[in-house]
C-alpha cells in the first residue's frame, strides 16, 4: 500500500501525540504509548512518533484514499498542536 510521510517541526510533539491519541481513542483502534502511536483509521493508518524538536507522521492508505488520509491527520495534528502554526510537508 502506498505510504508518505511529513516531519514536523515542534517543541510539542509528544503532548501533540497524546492529545490525537485521546481524540481518537474512543472511536478507532489506537496503540499509543510514551512517544509513538498508532491509529487505524477507517482510510487508512497513521503512525506517530515523537521526538525532540518533531513529529513524525506517516500515513498508509490505498492510493485514492491517501490524499484524504494525509488531510484528516493533518488538520488534526494543527488543530491539537500548542500556540504554533506548523508547516505540514508530506513526502
Amino acid at each position: 500500500m502506498p505510504q508518505t510521510r511529513a516531519v514536523i517541526t515542534t517543541l510539542h510533539a509528544e503532548r501533540t501525540l497524546r492529545r490525537l491519541c485521546k481524540h481518537w481513542a474512543h472511536r478507532f483502534e489506537i496503540e499509543c504509548g510514551g512517544t509513538e502511536a498508532r491509529i487505524a483509521l477507517p482510510l487508512g493508518e497513521a503512525r506517530l512518533r515523537a521526538g525532540p524538536d518533531a513529529l513524525t507522521v506517516e500515513v498508509t492508505a490505498e492510493e485514492a484514499a491517501l490524499p484524504e488520509l494525509r488531510d484528516v491527520v493533518a488538520r488534526h495534528v494543527e488543530r491539537f498542536a500548542v500556540r504554533e502554526t506548523l508547516r505540514i510537508d508530506w513526502a
